[in-house]
């Protein structure tokens, strides 16, 4: 497994960079990671054709991870050998934001590894999603690959370093937009995910009474206006309530995991979410502790589960990228990455069984 970062500002001399990086190893699989400021079509071509025996794919970002630093306008690459894989395959889900039918990427993955979805060990077989993320279709994308197999997918949404216009999964040499790439790994060793938030719960629930769930808008909670109801949650006193979203997103409480919903903006008496909000959902109030820490116990904890991790892949939510800028810990957040080959990039939405925000999912390759 090797890393591999590049600022150069063009498509084929940043490609080219990174290929002198990785040098001669070509390995089994290559994932990316690209600054929409990067023609899209251009650096997944050259990315193919850099690494021409190898799977590749990737996604535009709102910013980059790799090597123990966070970056904007970049290129970020991770080639993977046979000493962590034993298998790879990727398929791509086109016209997802009208309609979504996984049934032909799955019977491609059951053919290629020669045994149906049932089958797959889940202590071996781990998935990646990458999904446009302008297309609001992750909840039902990751609703359709539970129906089908319970082997973990992990992964993230594609940005487009928050111009919100066009987002690009890559696979293969092309570039898409409104679809998903799907990537199935059959890991010679094992891995372990990691859903890391920086959250801890209050005492304060609020039920969704009336939402309107393909705006991802809420328009009530327990039967008052959304607005009014989270203001007074979380002590708005002038009903101003966007200054709280950063550190009092919701959650929808498993035990005691919350798994977040972030408010994106207020709408009059409704609230617009990142996340698909479901009538009659209850969710707990949510206050903000601290990322640095949180991340490094729940990496900590990993390394001692699987006994050692040979690398990473970081979907690190923009909402946390942003509060890191803020708070001027961006290269703290890099150095926890920096023993361990790591790429990643802030994503414009996390998947790990469902679909979060303001949230870090990581896939972790266990060590020989």
């Amino acid at each position: 497994m090797k890393c591999a970062t590049s600022l150069v500002p063009t498509a084929e001399a940043a490609v080219a960079d990174i290929r002198a990086q990785i040098g001669p190893v070509d390995g089994k699989w290559v994932i990316f990671f690209a600054s929409s400021a990067y023609d899209p079509q251009a650096v997944s071509a050259a990315m193919k054709r850099a690494f021409p025996t190898a799977l590749t794919c990737g996604c535009t970002t709102a910013g980059e991870i790799a090597l123990g630093h966070m970056t904007k306008h970049s290129l970020v690459a991770m080639v993977v050998g046979d000493d962590l894989l034993d298998a790879v395959a990727i398929e791509v889900v086109t016209g997802i934001s009208t309609r979504i039918d996984l049934s032909e990427a799955f019977a491609a993955f059951e053919k290629r590894f020669g045994e149906p979805a049932a089958k797959w060990p889940h202590d071996r077989y781990v998935g990646l999603v990458l999904i446009d993320g302008l297309s609001k279709a992750e909840e039902r994308i990751n609703d359709a690959i539970g129906n089908i197999t319970d082997v973990s997918f992990i992964g993230g949404s594609a940005g487009d370093d928050l111009a919100f216009q066009a987002t690009h999964v890559f696979a293969d040499g092309q570039s898409y937009g409104d679809a998903a790439v799907l990537v199935l790994l059959k890991t010679r060793h094992g891995f372990g995910t990691i859903k890391t938030q920086s959250f801890k719960p209050t005492k304060r629930v609020l039920v969704a009474t009336r939402v309107d769930e393909a705006a991802r808008e809420v328009l009530e909670f327990d039967g008052r206006p959304a607005a009014q109801v989270y203001a007074e949650a979380v002590g708005a006193v002038d009903g101003d309530i966007a200054p709280f979203f950063q550190n009092h997103p919701v959650g929808l409480m498993l035990g005691n995991e919350p798994y977040v919903r972030s408010p994106q903006q207020r709408k009059g008496d409704a609230i617009a979410f990142y996340c698909n909000i479901a009538a009659g959902m209850e969710l707990t109030i949510l206050e903000g502790t601290s990322i640095i820490d949180d991340t490094r116990a729940d990496i900590a904890k990993a390394k001692t589960d699987l006994g050692g991790i040979a690398g990473m892949i970081n979907f690190n939510c923009i909402l946390r990228t942003l509060e890191l800028e803020q708070r001027g810990l961006t290269e703290d957040y890099g150095a926890l990455f920096a023993d361990i080959p790591t790429v990643g990039f802030s994503t414009y939405g996390e998947s790990l069984i469902g679909h979060v925000n303001q949230t870090a999912t990581i896939l972790a390759f266990k060590n020989a």
